[in-house]
């Protein structure tokens, strides 16, 4: 039996569906991958998937916002690996399109909740499990001052800046922080920002997750 001190390990937030999902399939090759999102029956999907092709998971069915939450988890992960590997932050709000004028206060605040303040916490609570040799990824998005977008495009940037943040940090010492930027996907997060545009020219999530984890290797 694998000892699971030796065993690669994977934390993959926001892994229900689209490229998190895709993501946890691909990394379940070769870790073992703690799975995170809110949805209980999509998490258990994609731990029958995994399952299907040989690969093991782990379910955490929790809200990223909740901090005591998350840091049991690391807690947990910790006491029971040792590390973690790869953390892959896939998790985002995506809050409706509006005016800038006529954003919704409850949009805004579950915005800045998931997208900049549990990131904020997330950090510290994951650094200490990659330690020098580990890796994390964030995934860039491009519609930061686009028209419309300005709960999302904004809370979405500042994420990013704080993962650039870290990545300046730790090139030296580590962990590894990329920001990686995927093509367009059919993903339930694009269709409610472009209802009605065709999926067939978009990138399967499947092919997109293997093209994003080859940039890292």
């Amino acid at each position: 039996m694998t000892d699971t001190n030796q065993q690669k390990t994977a934390l993959v937030t926001g892994a229900s569906r689209g490229l998190g999902a895709a993501l946890a399939e691909a990394l379940a090759e070769t870790h073992h991958v703690v799975a995170v999102a809110r949805t209980t029956g999509a998490l258990e999907e994609l731990d029958d998937r995994i399952r299907t092709a040989g690969g093991m998971a782990t379910l955490a069915p929790m809200d990223i916002t909740n901090a005591d939450a998350m840091a049991h988890l690391c807690r947990s992960i910790h006491d029971r690996w040792g590390k973690l590997d790869l953390w892959a932050h896939c998790a985002i709000h995506a809050a409706p399109l509006a005016p800038a004028a006529h954003i919704d206060a409850k949009d805004w605040e579950r915005s800045v909740a998931c997208n900049v303040t549990a990131t904020g916490r997330l950090i510290p609570f994951v650094a200490p499990l990659l330690g020098e040799g580990g890796t994390a990824l964030f995934f860039e998005d491009g519609m930061a001052g686009e028209r419309y977008f300005g709960a999302y495009g904004s809370t979405k940037a500042a994420q990013i800046a704080l993962a650039r943040s870290w990545a300046a940090e730790t090139w030296r010492t580590g962990p590894a922080v990329h920001v990686l930027v995927p093509r367009p996907m059919p993903t339930a997060t694009r269709a409610r920002f472009h209802p009605g545009e065709p999926r067939a020219p978009l990138n399967d999530p499947s092919g997109e997750a293997r093209r994003l984890l080859a940039q890292i290797t």
